[in-house]
């Protein structure tokens, strides 16, 4: 009987235990996380006013809850936790699939400076992402740049100018409705280096950002029409020719009288994050413009945009699992159809699906293809993986070594709580915020 660990519990991880016990009628699987909730960035990474898509959720449950299929929450793999080579021997196979976790910099003069923060470390505070710590992102921020304009970028703008009316229906912890509620944001810049027509949005969250109630939107028609696409789109793709004609929209002033403005900037690349009072006050672009091959150049002018907040939304990026391969140009696990290459040659057992197989592309549903191929890869070595004889039941031997995994009826435990979190406060489902209260409801199984 084949014995398989999977790493991470997101999207690709659960496509990936799917792909097992739908092609493998005896196979056995433990989904891996380190956290004690699972989901991945469907919990953790969709906005709280997503419900559509944070109710894919549901799907993942249903393969958690398959009887061939075990989640082992609060397990740590490599550094002060279970080594991969330790996984390696309780288990015929393990399939990483843990993402990529962390955010692209921009690499120039005071990016280090307080107020200045990647996107994924504010969505993770509005999250109650267990690592996340309540910064003080909003203190005394009236303007706020964003530099990006991907669907990442979209979701951290509209929660800027999101109202508390609005998000008090979802689970965002109760200290960041709080303090999202008490924001004094009017001014928010959207900024990216190319043109329009090059934008990463999808068009249904770009056109969101124009339904906010109080909240105006401006795109500069001088600025836009540098992209020659933006000014006769016909021969963009449709998603794209969909963003310009949403883009084109607002190229009017905003309506007046509403409480706080969206600015959508294009052609300016971010050189310089300015200090003011001891931390950013706002950032120096250069303006750019097309170079007649897809990129930009830049001109030589400068704009300053005042703002005290800043946050990156430049892209993801794959970190190194200590144990097993990495290639830091592209930022994954070197691998042939999933199995992990070692010197180039296939080590045999181990296998990635997702981002740190194939970089930060795609959309979620990429991910099942991507776990099929590896699925796939992991079935055809079977033969060979399944004649070592493994010790005996993973779960006792980690416990043996002092790990307490967050199984099923623990996570079962961690929704109980968070529900009647939102009771008391007269809301739906709240999120536990911190370590310390997942951990503790995850014990209180009979609570």
């Amino acid at each position: 009987m084949l014995r398989v660990a999977v790493v991470g519990s997101g999207p690709s991880g659960c496509y990936t235990a799917q792909s097992l016990v739908q092609l493998d009628p005896q196979v056995r699987v433990d989904v891996l996380d380190r956290l004690p909730c699972p989901y991945g960035l469907v919990r953790y990474g969709v906005a709280p006013d997503h419900e559509k898509i944070k109710s894919l959720q549901n799907n993942l449950r249903a393969v958690l809850e398959h009887e061939r299929v075990r989640f082992l929450g609060a397990v740590r793999v490599g550094p002060d936790g279970v080594p991969p080579a330790r996984l390696r021997e309780l288990y015929h196979a393990v399939v990483y699939c843990v993402g990529a976790a962390t955010d692209r910099r921009l690499g120039i003069p005071g990016e280090e400076l307080p107020g200045s923060w990647s996107a994924t470390e504010f969505v993770s505070w509005y999250s109650a992402h267990p690592d996340a710590a309540d910064t003080g992102f909003l203190r005394g921020v009236r303007s706020a740049v964003v530099v990006g304009v991907g669907n990442v970028a979209v979701d951290v703008t509209r929660m800027l100018a999101r109202g508390a009316g609005e998000l008090s229906p979802t689970d965002m912890p109760h200290g960041a409705l709080t303090a999202l509620a008490a924001s004094e944001v009017t001014d928010i810049h959207m900024v990216g280096r190319r043109g329009p027509s090059q934008a990463r949005f999808t068009t249904k969250e770009l056109r969101e950002l124009g339904t906010l109630p109080d909240t105006g939107v401006e795109v500069d028609a001088a600025e836009a029409a540098l992209d020659p696409e933006f000014t006769d789109p016909a021969g963009l793709s449709p998603p794209r020719r969909r963003n310009v004609e949403v883009l084109r929209g607002w190229t009017g002033p905003a309506r007046p009288g509403v409480r706080r403005l969206i600015r959508l900037r294009f052609f300016l690349r971010p050189v310089e994050l300015l200090a003011r009072d001891g931390r950013v006050g706002a950032v120096r672009f250069e303006r750019t413009a097309p170079d007649g091959r897809g990129g930009v150049t830049g001109t030589g002018r400068f704009e300053v945009i005042e703002g005290r907040l800043v946050l990156r939304s430049v892209g993801y990026r794959g970190v190194p699992l200590e144990g097993l391969p990495f290639d830091p140009a592209t930022g994954t696990v070197p691998h042939l159809a999933g199995r992990v290459l070692r010197g180039g040659a296939v080590a045999p057992g181990e296998y990635v699906a997702g981002w740190i197989k194939r970089g930060p592309t795609g959309v979620i549903g990429t991910n099942r293809s991507c776990a099929k191929e590896t699925v796939t890869s992991l079935l055809e070595d079977a033969p060979s993986l399944t004649r070592r004889d493994l010790p005996g039941d993973p779960l006792t031997a980690l416990r043996a070594q002092g790990v307490d995994p967050v199984a099923w009826p623990g996570w079962q435990a961690i929704e109980r709580a968070e529900a009647r979190l939102g009771a008391t406060l007269g809301r739906g489902v709240v999120k536990l915020p911190d370590w310390e209260a997942l951990l503790a409801a995850a014990r209180d199984e009979g609570g």
